[in-house]
C-alpha cells in the first residue's frame, strides 16, 4: 500500500483586524497602525493581543474610571449576576432606587427625578426630549466645540463638524462660544473682558438667532472630544444668569466628567457655582458597564405626555456595579486624589512642554482630563497629523493615550482615578520620550532631555 502523502497546511484564517472590516462600518475608526486588541487588565496595566503590557492612561474612553478588574466591583457583578440579570423598568428595582438617591443627593436640585438609560448618547437624548417636551420648543443653544453623542438629537447639538454626521437635524440648534480661549477671537482680553465678550455674543445669538423660546442650553464642564477646553472663571455663572433672565434650563452634559474626575466633586458644574436644571451622566459611573442617566428638576424630567421606559436601563448587573463603583470612590477619596495626581501631571506635561521645541501650544485640563494641544512649531497651526503620530509612539513606548480636540490634534491623558504617584511619574517620562522624539524627527536636531 502506498504512503498517504501528508496534507497541506491548513491556510490561515482571516486577521481579525479583516475580520472587523468585513462586517464594521468604515465610519468605525481605530487606532494605531496596527489595530490592538486588549484582553485583559489589572488596576491601571492591560495585556493586548500583542502579548504586551500598556500602562492605560486612557481609561476606555474615560470609562475605565478606578481600573481593570478591581475585586470590589467585580464581585459586586458577580453576586448580582448570580441572583438576576435583567427584569426591566416596569419592576421595582432595588439597586436602580439606591443608584438614583445618591445621583439625586448630588445634584444639589430642590425636587430631582432620575431616569435610567444605556449609554451617554442616550442619557442627552433623553434630556433633550424632556426639555423640548416642556418647553413645546425644538430650539436649543449649544457650544462651539462640543460633542454630545452619535444619535440623530446628539449630533445636531455637536459643535465640531469631524464628528457631525449630517446636516438633518430635529433640533434647532444655535452655536455660542465656548470659552476655549486657545483659538479665540477674543484670547488677547483678560479673563473678565473675555467673559464679557462672550456673554455679550450669547445674548445678541439669543435675541438674533432664536425665536425667544427656547428648550434648553446645552454645556459640557469640560469639553471632552473638544480637546478638554475649559472656560475662564466666571463664564458658567455669568451665563447661567443669562438663560435665567429668558427662562432657558440649563443642561450639564457630564457623560466625560462625572463622577469626580475633574477632582472638584462628583459633577463638574457645580465647582463652577451652578446648578443646572437638568444632568447627563454615563461612562465612568459603572466603571465601563453601559450606563446612561438623566437627573432633571421634577417638573422638567415629568413634562412628558406619554408614557416611556428603559427595557435595559436600570439592569441590575449594572446598577450593582455602579453603586460600588461610587462606594469605591467615596471609601477611598478618589475624587481628591485625582485633584492630586492631574496637578501632578499637568506640572510635569507643562515642563515637557517648555522643551518641546514649540511643539506643544497648550497644556490644559481639570483633575484627570488633560489636554496636550500640538501645533506646527513656531505657530498655533495645529498640527493633526503629530497627534497621529504621538498616540502611535506612546503605544511603542507602552503606554495609551488619546487624542481629540477641534482639529484632532489634541493629546487626552485620562488615566483611571486610582493612579498612583509611581505611574504618574511613568506616564510622564513616557509621554517625555514621545513629544521629544516627534521633535528631533520634526526638526531634524536632537532635543535636550528635560
Amino acid at each position: 500500500m502506498t504512503n498517504a502523502q501528508p496534507s497541506p497546511p491548513a491556510a490561515e484564517g482571516p486577521t481579525l483586524l479583516e475580520r472587523h472590516r468585513a462586517v464594521m462600518p468604515d465610519w468605525m475608526s481605530l487606532y494605531y497602525d496596527e489595530p490592538l486588541e486588549l484582553v485583559s487588565g489589572r488596576g491601571r496595566t492591560v495585556l493586548g493581543s500583542d502579548g504586551r503590557e500598556y500602562l492605560d492612561c486612557f481609561g476606555g474612553l474615560l470609562a475605565t474610571m478606578v481600573g481593570h478588574d478591581v475585586p470590589e466591583i467585580t464581585e459586586a457583578i458577580r453576586r448580582q449576576s448570580s441572583r438576576i440579570l435583567h427584569s426591566s423598568t416596569l419592576y421595582l428595582l432595588s439597586g436602580q432606587v439606591r443608584l438614583a438617591e445618591r445621583l439625586a443627593a448630588a445634584s444639589r436640585m430642590a425636587d430631582p427625578r432620575v431616569f435610567f438609560v444605556n449609554s451617554g448618547t442616550e442619557a442627552v437624548e433623553a434630556a433633550l426630549l424632556v426639555a423640548t417636551a416642556h418647553a413645546s420648543s425644538n430650539q436649543v443653544l449649544a457650544l462651539r466645540g462640543s460633542y454630545h453623542g452619535r444619535s440623530f438629537g446628539t449630533v445636531a447639538t455637536t459643535g465640531i463638524r469631524a464628528w457631525s454626521a449630517t446636516g438633518f437635524s430635529p433640533l434647532q440648534v444655535s452655536y455660542l462660544h465656548s470659552g476655549y480661549r486657545y483659538r479665540s477671537p477674543f484670547r488677547d482680553l483678560d479673563d473678565a473682558r473675555f467673559v464679557d465678550a462672550c456673554i455679550e455674543e450669547m445674548r445678541t445669538i439669543i435675541e438674533t438667532s432664536t425665536s425667544g423660546r427656547v428648550a434648553a442650553m446645552l454645556v459640557e464642564p469640560v469639553q471632552g472630544a473638544g480637546g478638554f477646553a475649559e472656560p475662564p472663571p466666571g463664564f458658567f455663572q455669568r451665563t447661567k444668569a443669562v438663560l435665567d433672565e429668558y427662562g432657558i434650563p440649563l443642561i450639564s452634559d457630564e457623560v466625560q466628567t462625572a463622577w469626580g474626575r475633574t477632582g472638584r466633586g462628583p459633577f463638574g458644574i457645580h465647582a463652577h457655582g451652578v446648578v443646572p436644571q437638568l444632568l447627563t451622566l454615563a461612562k465612568g459611573i459603572a466603571n465601563g458597564l453601559p450606563i446612561g442617566a438623566v437627573v432633571a428638576e421634577a417638573e422638567i424630567m415629568n413634562s412628558l405626555p406619554a408614557n416611556s421606559i428603559s427595557t435595559a436601563g436600570g439592569n441590575p448587573v449594572v446598577m450593582a456595579a455602579a453603586n460600588a463603583t461610587l462606594d469605591y470612590i467615596e471609601e477611598r477619596g478618589l475624587i481628591e486624589q485625582a485633584d492630586r495626581m492631574g496637578e501632578v501631571l499637568q506640572h510635569g506635561l507643562r515642563a515637557i512642554a517648555a522643551d518641546s521645541q514649540g511643539l506643544v501650544g497648550e497644556v490644559r485640563g481639570a483633575g484627570l482630563m488633560i489636554g496636550v494641544e500640538l501645533v506646527e512649531p513656531g505657530t498655533t497651526e495645529p498640527a493633526p497629523a503629530l497627534a497621529v503620530a504621538a498616540v502611535q509612539r506612546a503605544r511603542e513606548l507602552g503606554l495609551l493615550i488619546g487624542r481629540g480636540g477641534l482639529y484632532g490634534n489634541v493629546l487626552r491623558v485620562t488615566p483611571p482615578m486610582t493612579i498612583t504617584a509611581e505611574e504618574a511619574a511613568r506616564a510622564l517620562e513616557l509621554l517625555g520620550e514621545t513629544i521629544r522624539s516627534l521633535a528631533s524627527e520634526r526638526l531634524g536636531a536632537p532635543v535636550p532631555v528635560a
